[in-house]
């Protein structure tokens, strides 16, 4: 939702940021490199210190190049689809990172199966992100939803800000992220639903299309059909 909303605002006012980033010589992967390296930090403060404050702090390290790294690639001229892939595996690696070592402290504390709801969270995170990429790559749309990654990642914030609100945060966003999921199957399907009938229009006329060139050939090289032919290979007049 902040994502297809606000980016565009975003990234145009993060372009001086990126040109001043870029003239000190950090490049775009390096700041998407940096933001997994800071979720994995995240991951131990949460997870192996049980210091959420601090876990705090390196999310916030983590969000911040993410946010940065395409207005370095754009001021650059260095944007590409490499780029692209290498940020989207690195949303994925943090999120998992991220949603892990908050499991891991719930493991330390609680015990049970606590540990399963940011797992949770984690998996229905990680179907989203696959229904897009899965949609885009057959030309469809399956952008937006309640809670996309700016929103989880806000989100878990303020459950490690205060911690009195981590497990509400989490089954609020088990709920929207699961919410969205439907919200982007659907939004999927309905596209499918109408492209289908196109396409197979689509396959006959260009078959039809093949056949009459067909034709048309066989006719400007004196021949004619085989249907039409006898056997001592003349037409027949039928």
């Amino acid at each position: 939702m902040i994502d297809g909303r606000f980016r565009a605002t975003f990234e145009k006012g993060l372009r001086p940021v990126g040109q001043n980033i870029r003239r000190t010589g950090i490049t775009a992967d390096q700041l998407t490199a940096f933001g997994g390296v800071m979720a994995l930090a995240a991951a131990i403060a949460i997870g192996g210190f049980g210091n959420l404050l601090l876990g705090l702090f390196f999310l916030t390290l983590s969000a911040v190049p993410d946010v940065l790294d395409g207005a370095v690639a754009k001021a650059s001229g260095t944007a590409s689809a490499r780029g692209a892939f290498f940020d989207s595996v690195m949303d994925r690696v943090s999120d998992a990172l991220l949603f892990g070592g908050v499991a891991w402290y719930f493991s330390n504390k609680y015990g049970g199966a606590w540990p399963m709801l940011p797992v949770g969270v984690l998996a229905l995170s990680m179907l989203i992100s696959y229904e897009r990429a899965r949609a885009e790559s057959l030309n469809f749309d399956a952008r937006g939803g309640v809670m996309e990654r700016a929103e989880r990642i806000i989100a878990l914030g303020i459950g490690l800000l205060f911690e009195v609100l981590l497990i509400p945060v989490l089954f609020l966003m088990l709920l929207l992220t699961a919410y969205t999921a439907g919200q982007r199957f659907v939004k999927v399907w309905k596209q499918a639903s109408i492209e289908r009938p196109q396409t197979v229009r689509m396959q006959r006329r260009a078959v039809r299309r093949r056949a009459a060139r067909t034709v048309r050939r066989n006719w400007r090289d004196g021949r004619a059909p085989s249907s039409w032919r006898n056997r001592g290979g003349k037409s027949t007049g039928r």
